[in-house]
Parts: structure tokens; C-alpha cells; sequence
């Protein structure tokens, strides 16, 4: 999980991006959470202050449980450090090779999501 939230924090400093396009496709495809309990651990590790309401509701609704919500913290963790790693790596590329990265790396993640 932390390895997750690292991933997303670099992309996130990279790219701007982060819950959607990297957390949960990870969660789906590689840890094999249902679609309702990765769009729900996202929203823990993306918790404060954006996600509280979309958590509670989750969680009531059955879809979040205690251990999802750690899953989420974990990853929280990870994206705190991996946002500066990313920004780190963005700032020393141009904009062009971003920009083309950045394209490259949606359109691999859209397939595998696509093909799931």
C-alpha cells in the first residue's frame, strides 16, 4: 500500500494526477478490489479534506471496511512523499518529453482497465 501511494505521489507531482488514474487501477488490477472498494480506499488515502463525505457514504452503504480504510491511510502515506519525488522528476524534464510521457502512461492504463 505504501508502494501504491508512492507510485501515485510521483505521478501526482509528475502529472497532476493521482486517486483515479493511478490508485484505484492498482487496487483493481493488482491487489484485486471490487471497483466500489478501490474508488473507496482511494478516498481514504485522498481524505482530508476532499473525500470525508464520499468515505462515510461508502461506508455506509457496506463498501469501505476498517481494513480498506487502513489500506487508504497507508497510502496516504506514500502520497505525501511521492508528490514531491514527482515534482522533483517533472521540474527536470522539458515540456515536451512530460507532456509525451504523460500521454504514453493514460493510454497504458486505459487499455489494462479496458481489458480487466
Amino acid at each position: 500500500m505504501l508502494l501504491t501511494g508512492l507510485l501515485a505521489g510521483v505521478l501526482s507531482g509528475m502529472f497532476g494526477i493521482g486517486g483515479g488514474l493511478i490508485i484505484v487501477p492498482v487496487l483493481v488490477l493488482l491487489m484485486g478490489f471490487t471497483q466500489h472498494t478501490a474508488n473507496a480506499t482511494s478516498l481514504v488515502a485522498l481524505l482530508l479534506p476532499v473525500g470525508i463525505l464520499g468515505v462515510l457514504e461508502y461506508y455506509r452503504a457496506g463498501k469501505l471496511s476498517t481494513e480498506h480504510i487502513l489500506f487508504g491511510i497507508l497510502i496516504a502515506v506514500g502520497l505525501f512523499a511521492g508528490a514531491f519525488l514527482g515534482a522533483k522528476i517533472a521540474t527536470s524534464l522539458t515540456n515536451d518529453m512530460l507532456r509525451k510521457i504523460f500521454a504514453v502512461f493514460i493510454g497504458i492504463v486505459a487499455v489494462r482497465m479496458w481489458l480487466q
